[in-house]
């Protein structure tokens, strides 16, 4: 019987692949990650909802503790982006760092053959025994583009079995079974910034105050003072403190001058992007261009566009419309069809 060690945040969508790992006959153990969570005790809401599911379906439930390597590897990186004028995603940098990271290797130090996550994606094999991620079932739940830095030595490891659910499915086994998180929403913020006040908690976490500095057009010109860059993101309209007398947003962010420069709408759309940290799952290293479709955030419909190898770290996008307020440190995620060709970082 092959050991599973399941991801359980304490939400109904891992409660549930807990359940369903145990049900395939599978030895499960279920996990959760105690993370750092301004405001919460030791033993938090979700950890204690995670243990409640897991009595119920009848598994060993462990914690984790993973607060100091959550700070150093997400939060501290996400700081370090934000005040070098990049808008990261943090949750992505979890994902890679800590539950395919040091999750995946606590998996295999207690003899666990897989790690198995809530997450809405499908893995298969080709015809040469290379993995693939595929978008999930359900279209309105895929989260293949949050995943899309797993290797193939990550991929064969891992077990999505929500992949082929709907949400509507999850929520009515959850309820079947008895669990009291069954109606328990989705998470909508970054889970150390529940109020999505980001600047407010990197000056609280940091204990820094960031200068003001000047809002300047495209040309140059100096239209007013902005209250430090930490505050602003590319296509930003709303919460500027400046009145123009037309709408501006955000086109630029710049750490050297502590210049944040406005635009209008249509200055804010690109056809070429570039990307470093590049993973590829179908191949090791893309040898032609390639027809794909990209998305350069999580919400959006893929647009078709053309991918090619500058270097060995770096490639270039090109779409054959204009895309909107492409964001640097953002991810943007390569599909061809239902399957994840690759992403990387956008510089």
């Amino acid at each position: 019987m092959s050991k599973v060690l399941v991801a359980m945040s304490g939400g109904v969508d891992s409660a549930v692949s807990a359940y369903l790992i145990k049900s395939r006959g599978y030895d499960a153990i279920g996990a959760t990650m105690k993370l750092y969570c301004p405001g919460k005790n030791h033993i938090t809401d979700e950890m204690a909802d995670a243990r409640a599911v897991a009595q119920i379906v009848g598994i060993e439930h462990t914690v984790l503790d993973y607060e100091k390597d959550f700070c150093s590897m997400v939060i501290d990186p996400f700081v370090a982006a934000y005040e070098n004028a990049q808008t990261p995603n943090p949750c992505i940098t979890c994902n890679e760092t800590l539950k395919f990271g040091k999750m995946m290797k606590a998996a295999h130090a207690i003899g666990a053959d897989f790690l198995a996550t809530g997450h809405y994606a499908r893995i298969e094999q080709d015809l040469h025994g290379r993995y693939l991620l595929r978008r999930a079932a359900d279209p309105t739940k895929d989260q293949s583009y949050v995943l899309y830095h797993l290797t193939q030595a990550q991929l064969s490891k891992v077990l999505f079995p929500l992949g082929e659910y709907s949400k509507a499915q999850v929520r009515e086994i959850a309820q079947s079974l008895g669990f009291h998180n069954s109606h328990k929403g989705d998470s909508q913020d970054i889970c150390f910034v529940p109020d999505g006040d980001y600047a407010a908690f990197i000056k609280q976490y940091t204990g820094k105050q960031y200068p003001e500095g000047d809002f300047i057009s495209e040309d140059g010109s100096i239209l007013g003072r902005h209250r430090g860059i930490i505050h602003y993101t590319i296509g930003q309209r709303k919460g500027l403190g400046i009145a123009l007398g037309r709408p501006v947003f955000v086109c630029r962010k710049d750490p050297i001058s502590n210049t944040v420069t406005l635009s209008d709408n249509e200055s804010l759309f690109s056809k070429d992007l570039l990307l470093k940290k590049i993973n590829w799952i179908p191949f090791d290293m893309l040898q032609n261009p390639m027809r794909i479709q990209a998305k350069i955030r999580y919400n959006m419909q893929a647009q078709p566009a053309v991918v090619e190898q500058v270097d060995d770290d770096c490639v270039r996008v090109t779409f054959d419309q204009p895309q909107r307020a492409a964001t640097p440190g953002q991810s943007a995620v390569f599909y061809d069809g239902e399957y994840v060709i690759g992403g990387g970082i956008i510089v």
